[in-house]
Order: structure tokens, then C-alpha cells, then sequence
């Protein structure tokens, strides 16, 4: 294969979006937490730009993408990048630098730790989310790599994930899932909500993860050709359909039209269209978003019910909507869009089984490993902080520093007061 200009620049640009992203999800997370706690959520995901591009460089490329071995896992022969330069992959067909390709694909496995955190947001020490970060990049997201982009054997199964349905999203959820199990419900004083402190922050966060998700998905064709431009289209399509159905829901169930709901809603359209973008025909991304905004709420809701504190339902969105997602894929893939899959649309519904299977296969992967990696942790040191700390919050105890200065000290929405030239003015603070 020969380096395309236009095919390096899609993707360099595609892998600048997605590490986008990541700060994107700091603050749409770091909104829907209590204001006690915004920095710890928030420097979860910064963190693991560090800690991931590391593991990346020294060996998970490798791993990943590297030879493969018993359908399992890569070989070491990339270690420390060793042999990826400027010229393609000799193992995948692509157009593009093997150091680009390396970059655009150490994005997505920062995030998708990342995403794990806001299920036991607000509940977990520093030290043991590292070592989670760690564990949990090396047992299971490099692994999922390897099995479905990596030449393994779901791929050889002729399983197909575009852009990190089952590999992001569905590994993310259960994950996030088993995590709830393992460290319990926050603890919530009488007298304290856990509504979000800082609903512009969400639609903040939301608007980046929008914009990057165009890299996310558009770049995962690897290539500037009308693939990605399905994929664009196809991402922004299912987000903004998945937004109103969430929206209608919400306003139809509690009267009034959520801000929260509604990017909520968003993220659960990107996250279900992820698997499929690249596969499926346009009109079928619309029904991918009615059903994401549908199932993902209806998700919610009953994870609600059940009790289980998956603090920013990172279950709900990204563990459903990456599972609808990659099922869908199985029914709408079409050979007019992309030739290198037929779904059921198509005739080839053993494709829609392969796809179910896939799904089952890496949704009980991730949630058992997860809990064992947690289990395990809990050996060693204590998985979740201290009441104490959790009742005080983890920002100043764990980092020493504070998000808002002067501190949020109102424990309710209502009147407080600060001192403005010498005097006693009211501020309204926001429900932590």
C-alpha cells in the first residue's frame, strides 16, 4: 500500500478530535457531579491521556494490533513502536503512516477508561483508579482491540464494530455495571441532593463530544472517501434523533423539557450509531437514533429502579446503546453503503447472529473481568474512600485543591452570601 495525502490528513485530523473528546467528557461529567467533587471526576479523564498514551507506546499497541496470536492477543513485535513509521501497516490495508494510524487509535483507548469513571463517580481513591486504569486497559480493552480490529477471532467470525460499539462502549457499560456491585451506593447526607452542580458544564461537555465524535466515527473509515461521509452523516443524523426522543420523553413523563435529558440523549444517539456508522444506509441511522433515545432512557430508568448507583448511567447510555448499536448493525449493514459488509437487509442474517453473539461474548467478558479486577484491588487497599472523605467530598482530601474558590458551601439551591468590597453581597449557589 502507498501513502494518500488526503487519506493522513482525515485521519491526524480525526485523531485530534477524538483526544477532543476526552476533555469533552471531563466536563460533561464534571458537571453532573455534586461541586465537592468536580476536580476528581474531571482529572479521571485527564489522567488517563498520561497514563494510556504510555501504556500505548511501551507495549498495548503491540499488543493490540500486533501479530496475531490464537485469535487472542498480539504479539510484542511492535514493542516501544519498534517498526511503526512512516510507512503503512504491513498487516492492515491502509493508506495512512503506521504512526498515524498508532495515534488515531491511542485516542479511543483513553477515553474508553475513562468513560468506566462516572459510574463510581464520587466513591473512589485516586491510587486505586489508577491501578484500575492499568488493569483495566491491559485485561480488557486491549484484548477487545485485538479480538475485533485486531485480526482476532470475533473478527474472523466475521463480527464487525466501525468505530467502538462493542469495543468502547459496550465494554465501557458493563464495566461500569460490574463496578456498582463492587463499591456500592454514595452516601448522601439528609439534607444533600446529587443533582448536577453545573448543568452548563454538561452542555458543554456535550457540544465537544459532538464535535469529536465526527473524528471518532468519520475517521474510522481510515480513508476520505464516501465511507467516512456516510459515517459523518450517519453520526450527526442518530445524535440529533436520539436528542429529541429523549427529550419528548422526558418532557411527555415529567412536564417539563430537561436540559440534561436532552444531551444525555445526544450521547446515547452517538454512542449507539458508533457500531454502525460506516455500514448503514442514512435513513436507517434514523431509526438507530429513535431507538437509542428510546432504549438508553428506558435503561436509565430502570437502573433507577433497581436501585443500582451507576452515578452518570454510563451503563444506560454507552453499555445499551453500544449493544442496540452493534445489533442493528447485524440488521441494516448494506453493501451500498460500505462492500465490505452485508447485514440481514442484505440476506445475510447469519451476519445478525455473529453480531448477537459478539455482543453476549464481550458484554460478559467485561462485566466478570472488571469484577474480579476490583475484587482484586480490594485485596490490597480499600477500593472506595472513606465515609468521611465521601461526605466531605474527595476534592480537597484527595488533591488539596477545591474547584470553586471561594468554596460552594450551601448545600441546597437558595441565597447565600459572599463578601464583595468589604460587604455582605446575596450570590445564588448551585445544588451540589
Amino acid at each position: 500500500m502507498h501513502i494518500n495525502s488526503g487519506d493522513t490528513a482525515l485521519v491526524l485530523i480525526s485523531a485530534a478530535l477524538v483526544l477532543l473528546m476526552t476533555p469533552g467528557l471531563a466536563f460533561f461529567y464534571g458537571g453532573l457531579v455534586r461541586h465537592k467533587n468536580v476536580l476528581t471526576i474531571m482529572f479521571q479523564s485527564y489522567v488517563s491521556m498520561g497514563v494510556v498514551t504510555v501504556i500505548w507506546v511501551l507495549c498495548g499497541f503491540s499488543l493490540a494490533y500486533g501479530r496475531d496470536h490464537w485469535g487472542i492477543i498480539g504479539d510484542l513485535g511492535n514493542i516501544g513502536l519498534r517498526g511503526v513509521g512512516e510507512a503503512p501497516s504491513p498487516l492492515y490495508a491502509v493508506t495512512v503512516p503506521f504512526l498515524g494510524f498508532f495515534l488515531f487509535q491511542v485516542m479511543f483507548a483513553i477515553i474508553t477508561p475513562a468513560l468506566v469513571s462516572g459510574a463510581f463517580a464520587d466513591r473512589i481513591g485516586f491510587k486505586v483508579y489508577l491501578i484500575f486504569l492499568v488493569a483495566w486497559s491491559f485485561l480488557v480493552y486491549i484484548p477487545f482491540v485485538h479480538w475485533i480490529w485486531g485480526h482476532g477471532f470475533l473478527a474472523q467470525m466475521g463480527v464487525v464494530d466501525f468505530a467502538g460499539g462493542m469495543v468502547v462502549h459496550l465494554s465501557a457499560g458493563m464495566a461500569a455495571l460490574a463496578s456498582v456491585f463492587i463499591v456500592g451506593s454514595r452516601k448522601l447526607p439528609p439534607e444533600e441532593s446529587p443533582l448536577p452542580h453545573n448543568i452548563p458544564f454538561v452542555l458543554l461537555g456535550t457540544g465537544m463530544l459532538w464535535f469529536g465524535w465526527f473524528g471518532f466515527n468519520g475517521g474510522s473509515a481510515l480513508a476520505a472517501n464516501g465511507v467516512a461521509a456516510v459515517a459523518f452523516v450517519n453520526t450527526n443524523t442518530a445524535a440529533a434523533v436520539a436528542m429529541c426522543t429523549w427529550l419528548l420523553i422526558a418532557w411527555w413523563r415529567s412536564g417539563k423539557p430537561s436540559v440534561t435529558g436532552a444531551m444525555a440523549g445526544a450521547v446515547a444517539g452517538l454512542a449507539t450509531i458508533t457500531p454502525a456508522a460506516g455500514y448503514v444506509p442514512t435513513w436507517a441511522a434514523l431509526i438507530i437514533g429513535l431507538g437509542a433515545g428510546s432504549a438508553c432512557y428506558a435503561a436509565c430508568q430502570f437502573r433507577a429502579a433497581m436501585k443500582w448507583d451507576d452515578a452518570l448511567d454510563v451503563w444506560g447510555v454507552h453499555g445499551v446503546g453500544g449493544a442496540l448499536g452493534t445489533i442493528l448493525t447485524g440488521v441494516f449493514g448494506a453493501v451500498a453503503v460500505n462492500s465490505a459488509y452485508k447485514g440481514a437487509i442484505d440476506g445475510n442474517w447469519a451476519s445478525l447472529g455473529h453480531q448477537v453473539l459478539a455482543v453476549l461474548i464481550t458484554g460478559v467478558y467485561a462485566f466478570c473481568v472488571t469484577f474480579l479486577i476490583l475484587k482484586g484491588i480490594g485485596l490490597f487497599t480499600d477500593v472506595r474512600v472513606p465515609e468521611a472523605i465521601e461526605i466531605t467530598g474527595l476534592d480537597e482530601a484527595l488533591h488539596g485543591e477545591a474547584g470553586y474558590h471561594p468554596p460552594l458551601t450551601s448545600l441546597k439551591a437558595g441565597i447565600s452570601s459572599v463578601a464583595v468590597d468589604g460587604a455582605e453581597k446575596p450570590m445564588m449557589t448551585p445544588t451540589p
